[in-house]
């Protein structure tokens, strides 16, 4: 199969523009859509919806994308194994990341990179919605814990510990509680999907942090919308340490149990497709995120 008539297809289908995307790739608009035109006769398939205004993916195209990036993604990979092939960081991104942790920490630095990089795109989804890397066809994606699916690798960015906060006004109102057993008579604020949590001391004394036995009444399932409603005095809750951490300097949070810290082994892991670990863009986005945001994080000082 053609790799660089599946390569203007990827670009193309990313780009809405036929003509553009063979540009970019070094080929005239004639020759682009002859090529097009001759990789989906192949196929047996239309994979671009052409008319004289626009350009659209078809279903077929839209189906065979992910495949497309794939194959791609296990090209350069077998290339840069080898020391061959293009070394030069290049090419659109696919990168998906909690959006709390993208705003703090990301977003700020991103010019950095495209300056560092000019001939990678950037294409990020930012939102706490999981996506699958392989049917979105992303190439390396944020999670707070390293998947155990055997089609994916990861590297730790940094660590991370899940500290128990409330607000002054709400420790005013209702008061601290004395020990963690106490938990089950405050207001506490539950995030869907997580469980009882284990606590643990500087000292070994341990506890655990369970909504369910308060009875909570407030459940949510966004960090952001959480860390929100503890400012506002909703209850207490559990957080990332990453996520509250300019709140708690500032004082519009305050720690309970600052000797208790959750008893789970917190991180923060970028996580990829096995084929897509050498390729050059992603390599690069990986070291420069360790670089700035893995090495001294800001939040563990």
């Amino acid at each position: 199969m053609d790799t660089e008539a599946i390569r203007l297809f990827v670009r193309a289908a990313e780009m809405l523009n036929i003509s553009a995307a063979g540009r970019e790739l070094g080929m005239a608009p004639a020759v682009a859509s002859a090529k097009l035109a001759k990789l989906e006769k192949s196929l047996g398939a239309d994979l671009l919806h052409r008319s004289t205004r626009k350009v659209a993916l078809s279903l077929e195209g839209a189906e065979f994308l992910p495949f497309a990036r794939e194959l791609l993604a296990q090209e350069d990979a077998a290339f840069a194994a080898l020391g061959k092939g293009n070394l030069e960081a290049t090419g659109t991104l696919r990168f998906t990341a909690p959006s709390t942790f993208a705003q703090l920490y990301i977003a700020p630095i991103l010019p950095a990179f495209m300056q560092r990089h000019p001939k990678v795109h950037l294409d990020l989804r930012l939102t706490d919605t999981e996506f699958d890397l392989i049917e979105g066809s992303f190439d390396l994606a944020l999670r707070y814990a390293a998947l155990p699916d055997s089609s994916l690798k990861a590297r730790k960015l940094a660590d991370d510990v899940l500290v128990l906060c409330a607000s002054p006004a709400y420790l005013e109102q209702h008061g601290a509680p004395p020990t963690p057993e106490a938990l089950g008579q405050h207001q506490l604020i539950a995030f869907r999907g997580l469980g009882t949590t284990p606590l643990v001391a500087a000292d070994g004394r341990r506890g655990e942090f369970d909504p369910r036995t308060a009875g909570s009444r407030l459940t949510i399932d966004d960090g952001a919308s959480q860390r929100l409603a503890t400012i506002a005095g909703a209850g207490i809750s559990l957080n990332a340490l990453w996520s509250v951490k300019a709140d708690l300097d500032s004082g519009a949070l305050i720690r309970v149990f600052p000797d208790y810290q959750a008893d789970t082994r917190a991180a923060l892991w970028l996580v990829y497709p096995q084929s897509n670990a050498l390729t050059a863009k992603v390599r690069v986005f990986i070291d420069f995120l360790l670089e700035h945001i893995g090495q001294r994080p800001t939040w563990l000082q």
